[in-house]
């Protein structure tokens, strides 16, 4: 054997070497990569605990941007780097999948929300929060923009099947999304607000605070919808967190937070939530 014949053996194997590891960064690349999620205001606080899971379950990051529906929807169209987006309506991502932002075929309801009227005190009971508006005995009242905000699109369908509307329009006070309204209630700011009930179990500062539970036939229903943005960098990881929120574990997580799942969006019964007065 030649001197030669040991040299090209060598380099052969340092080529495959080189591929091998090539491969190897491939595929780690693949099974580990980050998510960009755009989270509608209402359901940050369990969409922190799913991300939480999920990053434990398969190794891949999610970066959480939360604002109204509304002001994420702008975000997308003008170009902002996301690659899901859960949204507190079903119109939205059916517009951003009508209009080519969106992933055809990748849309579903994740959570079906049930809107409440909160306080940080204990005037609230399960059936007193209709008299209570009529009776106009309050300084403010607090709801997210209905112009950009499911929550407070349902919270002034509300007002006005009530007839409030010339009544109270001096006493509503406009947050920029339903985390905000919830805030302005929590501070002091409004005596009341329309918000998500899931707002109420999060261990935030709801507790101690009661809440009256709006008949849900009061308002349009609140499905919040899942979608793979076009323009997703992270394909792979992207799937698989939409393929995480459809399954049981996100599943129990979502009822936990006081949301229905989609059975209830497709008009099955759905079970009568706990009675939200006095928080713990």
């Amino acid at each position: 054997m030649t001197g030669r014949q040991p040299a090209q053996r060598w380099h052969r194997i340092l080529q495959r070497a080189v591929v091998l590891a090539g491969l190897a960064s491939s595929v780690s690349m693949v099974e580990a990569g980050e998510v960009r999620v755009a989270v509608a205001a209402n359901f940050i606080a369990p969409a922190r605990e799913l991300v939480a899971a999920f990053e434990a379950s398969t190794g891949h990051d999610v970066v959480l941007s939360s604002a109204s529906t509304g002001k994420l929807y702008a975000q997308i169209t003008q170009g902002a780097p996301f690659d899901v987006l859960l949204a507190a309506d079903s119109m939205t991502p059916e517009r951003l999948e009508e209009q080519g932002y969106a992933v055809a075929g990748t849309r579903f309801t994740y959570a079906v929300g049930e809107l409440v009227l909160w306080s940080n005190g204990a005037r609230l009971t399960t059936n007193n929060g209709e008299a209570i508006l009529r009776g106009g005995d309050f300084a403010h009242l607090a709801l997210a923009n209905p112009r950009i905000a499911p929550y407070g699109a349902a919270a002034m369908e509300v007002v006005r099947r009530l007839g409030l509307g010339e009544r109270l329009k001096d006493k509503l006070v406009y947050a920029e999304d339903v985390g905000q309204a919830f805030q302005f209630a929590a501070t002091g700011n409004a005596a009341l607000a329309f918000v998500a009930r899931s707002q109420t179990l999060s261990g935030e500062p709801a507790r101690g605070g009661s809440a009256w539970p709006v008949p849900a036939g009061w308002y349009t229903p609140i499905v919040q919808q899942a979608v793979m943005l076009r323009d997703a960098q992270a394909g792979v990881a992207a799937r698989d967190f939409l393929a995480y929120l459809r399954g049981t574990e996100a599943a129990a997580l979502v009822r936990h937070f006081g949301y229905g799942r989609a059975e209830y969006a497709r008009g099955a019964p759905n079970t009568p939530s706990p009675p939200g007065t006095l928080l713990p």
